[in-house]
């Protein structure tokens, strides 16, 4: 019962064990417990800051990623645009060479065309030649089977010599 209404005796002594206990605390406990704390508070704002920059920087990286996709649509349009118009170069170009080389060869066919025409005719003027020939050749052999025929048709040629002869 002594502890629930102690005497002044006894309070003194827990005053003066407190006050040595509290002594001792404050000198060597409380400084090492703050310093823990302060050390730990210090670390969770490092790491707070620390995770900051970290979303700071993936904030930052995502930007920088969609430029970076943006710039390679860009590029892959720029890229597409150059094929389409080098193909489209390519089968003009192509067109242009078969346009010429047709022309090419239809002048190469009308030439050797114009070629086997002329040989045709004279081919046929030959022919008519011979055959006209032939045909005088006969006539004029039965013209001149007889004497009478073969002075007549001496006169006749004289006089279209000597009519050729004269200047009108």
């Amino acid at each position: 019962m002594s502890l629930i209404t102690p005497d002044f005796g006894l309070l003194f002594w827990m005053v003066v064990i407190f006050g040595a206990v509290f002594f001792l605390l404050a000198k060597f406990g409380f400084p090492i417990i703050t310093k823990a704390v302060q050390q730990r508070s210090d670390h969770i704002a490092d790491s707070l800051k620390a995770a900051e920059q970290a979303q700071e920087r993936l904030a930052g990286m995502t930007e920088e990623q969609k430029k970076m996709i943006e710039q390679t649509r860009l590029e892959q349009s720029r890229i597409l645009k150059e094929a389409s118009e080098t193909r489209e170069a390519i089968i003009a170009q192509a067109r242009e060479e078969a346009a010429a080389e047709a022309a090419k060869l239809l002048e190469h066919a009308k030439v050797e065309i114009a070629a086997e025409r002329e040989s045709a005719i004279r081919d046929i003027r030959r022919q008519v030649a011979m055959i006209s020939v032939e045909v005088a050749e006969k006539i004029v052999r039965k013209d001149l089977e007889d004497t009478d025929g073969q002075l007549s048709l001496i006169d006749r040629m004289v006089d279209e010599a000597a009519q050729a002869r004269i200047p009108n």
